[in-house]
C-alpha cells in the first residue's frame, strides 16, 4: 500500500502540473479552448483568472511532490494535508463548475489518501 500511495500521490502531482499548463499557458490555445469548451473571446476575458488558478494547481503539485518525496516520517502528514486540499478543491470545483472535476481531480487524490491511510495505519 505504501508504494501505491507514493505512485498515486505522484500521479496526482503530475496531473496538477498538467492543469497548471492548461490554465496558465494553454488557456487561449486550441487545446485549452477545447478542454474547457470555450471560444476565443471568452478565453481572452477569463485568461487572467485562469492564469492565477493555474498557479494554485502548481502549488498543489509542489505540495504533493514534497509529500511524496519527503523523508520519513514527514511524508505522511505532508501528503495527507495536500491530498486533503486536492479533495476539497475537487468537491468545490465539482459543485461550482463541473461534476467531472470531482472524478478527474478528486479520484486520484482519494485513492492516494486511502492507500496512504492503509499503508501507514497497520505499520508506522
Amino acid at each position: 500500500m505504501r508504494t501505491a500511495a507514493l505512485i498515486l500521490t505522484l500521479l496526482s502531482a503530475i496531473e496538477h502540473v498538467y492543469f497548471f499548463a492548461l490554465e496558465s499557458l494553454l488557456w487561449r490555445k486550441p487545446l485549452g479552448l477545447k478542454t474547457f469548451n470555450q471560444d476565443a473571446a471568452k478565453a481572452e476575458l477569463t485568461a487572467p483568472l485562469a492564469f492565477n488558478q493555474g498557479f494554485y494547481n502548481l502549488f498543489l503539485a509542489a505540495g504533493l511532490g514534497w509529500g511524496a518525496l519527503a523523508p520519513a516520517p514527514f511524508h505522511i502528514p505532508v501528503s495527507a494535508f495536500f491530498l486533503g486540499c486536492v479533495l476539497v478543491a475537487a468537491v468545490v470545483g465539482g459543485a461550482s463548475v463541473n461534476k467531472r472535476i470531482m472524478f478527474v481531480q478528486g479520484l486520484p487524490a482519494l485513492l492516494a489518501a486511502i492507500a496512504l491511510a492503509l499503508g501507514y495505519a497497520i505499520v508506522p
